[in-house]
């Protein structure tokens, strides 16, 4: 029987289990899409920017019936995202090798990217082709920057997206309670992909760039989600790659995952060690991920 849990950042009890139920029970004829926001909005989930947290919660509807605590309606249509995955759909670009230093390149053109646009799809298909972990769809807070040389070619791609719910070096840096970190964790993001495009050859550009993004980054989150952000992190493959870059623009490491990762059971490694590294973008971070 649930007592209690912690399922999208959000405390779940039996009150709000059981109105989920009634809910399915009062509206058999809902779909998957009006039941959650329904469910938003009966439960005031919304972000800093005032829109309906639904994609979470269709996200937590899902776990719920995964564990066997409820039954959905059935899907309506197929989802997308499966289709989407299975392979890239192919965006021409240009791929001409480019061997430069960094200050003969010119004005680099970094801006986020706008979701349903050609720079979207363009930034989906580069990360799935040529990224070594792929890239499936986000789920959550996330933001997505395409860079390129101005009115020229892409050179890279850096996806932010949202910060791992447990991690103890990070969360020992912070000195977060588990009741601050769950309270706080939204005011971090996780570095989860940087892709310099396997043609480009330009000394210094990784590190620069994350200089450049991290200077605008909390400001630009603010504008899309009515919220700042006040520590960056990221998870460096040790036998992977060295993570100079993150060095090199003021990343500091902490230490190390074990490997187990978020859903292996035990305490045995199940995957790579990864090196965390933590970039604060103010002077009092601790303050604020602390309140």
């Amino acid at each position: 029987m649930l007592i209690e849990a912690i399922i999208q950042g959000r405390p779940l009890r039996p009150p709000e289990l059981a109105q989920i139920q009634s809910l399915l029970l009062e509206h058999p004829s809902w779909h998957r899409t009006r039941l959650s926001r329904e469910l938003c909005a009966l439960w005031g989930w919304r972000n800093e920017a005032g829109r309906l947290k639904d994609m979470a919660c269709r996200t937590l509807l899902l776990k719920l019936e995964a564990r066997g605590w409820i039954g959905l309606p059935p899907r309506q249509r197929a989802s997308v995202n499966g289709s989407r995955n299975r392979s890239p759909v192919e965006v021409a670009h240009a791929v001409a090798p480019l061997h430069a230093d960094l200050e003969s390149l010119g004005p680099l053109s970094v801006d986020p990217v706008i979701p349903g646009s050609s720079e979207a799809k363009l930034f989906q298909f580069l990360l799935q082709r040529h990224h070594y972990l792929s890239h499936r769809n986000c789920v959550g807070e996330n933001l997505k920057y395409l860079v390129r040389q101005r009115h020229g070619p892409p050179l890279a791609c850096l996806l932010f997206g949202s910060a791992a719910w447990q991690c103890q070096p990070r969360d020992a840096f912070i000195g977060w309670s588990c009741a601050e970190r769950q309270r706080q964790l939204r005011l971090l993001t996780n570095n989860t992909r940087f892709l310099i495009l396997p043609w480009v050859n330009v000394p210094h550009l990784a590190s620069h760039l994350l200089s450049r993004i991290t200077r605008r980054l909390s400001r630009d989150w603010q504008d899309k989600y009515g919220h700042p952000i006040h520590l960056l992190e990221t998870f460096v493959e040790q036998d992977q790659f060295a993570g100079t870059c993150y060095r090199a623009a003021g990343w500091r490491s902490v230490g190390a995952t074990t490997g187990r990762g978020r859903n292996a059971p035990g305490l045995a490694p199940q995957g790579p060690l990864k090196e965390v590294y933590l970039k604060p973008l103010c002077a009092d971070f601790r303050r604020r991920l602390c309140a």
